[in-house]
């Protein structure tokens, strides 16, 4: 059973950001990048495999006030969904 929050099904997503096969900290960093290209209340969906991510971006979404909808996993890797603020 996992404890990770799950994205809610039908998000609408503004634009996506393939991080799969980057480490920490690239996937957090990209992400940081890729959601200044978005306007607040749009969606980024972010697809990573590694599994520092699922600390990381929620962690860095509470600090910099972006609401994270949750995670889905696809195979092999995780699609992460971030709302900006």
């Amino acid at each position: 059973m996992s404890d990770y929050k799950k994205a809610p099904d039908g998000l609408t997503v503004a634009r996506t950001l393939d991080a799969k096969g980057l480490s920490c900290p690239m996937p957090l960093l990209r992400t940081k990048k890729e959601i200044e290209k978005i306007n607040s209340g749009e969606i980024l969906e972010v697809l990573g495999t590694d599994p520092g991510s699922r600390n990381d971006i929620p962690g860095w979404c509470e600090r910099a006030g972006h609401e994270y909808l949750g995670e889905k996993e696809d195979s092999g890797f995780i699609r992460f969904y971030v709302k900006k603020k």
